[in-house]
């Protein structure tokens, strides 16, 4: 499978990941709310774990734009596909809705979080 999409919602509680292998790396972009965007971006690299057992763990870089709030969804989110898929990832994320209420907010993280865990199921590029 080279691209992925998975959406939920309708309206201002819609979220879309869409993930797409370039080479052995993969890009996502998390958008939703009424307005989809680039709010931050972040990049994880996979390395050991520092625990020594084996395991593979992941190192992040994150980049938020003036006034956005995505840089955690994206950092978590790199972080989280690359220690899964031994890969590297890159993140750009951008949810938005007018005047949000916090339980907006908190749905639209939550729910672009969940995506992203059902997205780590594609597994790895076969081949690659």
């Amino acid at each position: 499978m080279d691209e992925l999409r998975l959406a939920s919602g309708e309206g201002a509680s819609q979220v879309e990941v869409r993930a797409h292998w370039v080479g052995r790396d993969l890009v996502v972009t998390i958008g939703g709310g009424t307005h989809a965007h680039v709010g931050a971006v972040a990049v994880a690299q996979p390395r050991p774990s520092l625990k020594g057992d084996g395991s593979v763990s992941a190192t992040a870089s994150v980049i938020a734009l003036l006034g956005h709030k995505e840089d955690e969804l994206a950092r978590w989110a790199a972080l989280h596909l690359a220690a899964k898929l031994n890969r590297t990832v890159v993140v750009t994320a951008g949810l938005h809705v007018d005047n949000a209420t916090m339980e907006q907010i908190l749905y639209l993280d939550a729910e672009a979080r969940r995506l992203v865990g059902e997205a780590d199921l594609m597994g790895t590029r076969p081949g690659a």
